[in-house]
């Protein structure tokens, strides 16, 4: 079976695009930091540094220094699937971010959004 293309992405190459989604609802690209941040354990200077790097997703997510437990707490339909049905486990990480910077644009506060 064939990898799906995004695994092979860089982050860096989406990024810009979730900083876009969230400014354009008046949200800033720190709280989008944050949010990876939250999700992977990185700090900013490492997630700067996956960023310069051009690194994958499929590495982004198996390196990531502490995945959050609390991310399986994520729920909720992203392009029509619903997050906690994925069974692969890359995507689903892939998939808990797109929700998480999803909830940031919809002006979700970051206590929800980082289920404080």
């Amino acid at each position: 079976m064939t990898k799906h293309r995004i695994f092979t992405t860089s982050v860096a190459s989406v990024y810009p695009h979730y900083v876009t989604k969230a400014e354009k609802k008046e949200r800033t690209k720190s709280e989008v930091d944050e949010i990876i941040r939250w999700l992977t354990g990185y700090t900013q200077e490492e997630l700067e540094e996956q960023l310069e790097k051009k690194t994958d997703f499929e590495t982004f997510f198996a390196e990531a220094p502490n995945m959050n437990p609390s991310r399986e707490l994520i729920k909720g339909v992203i392009c029509g699937v619903r997050v906690e049905d994925i069974e692969e486990p890359t995507m689903r990480e892939i998939r808990y971010l797109d929700k998480l910077v999803d909830e940031l644009a919809k002006g979700k506060k970051m206590e929800k959004i980082l289920r404080k």
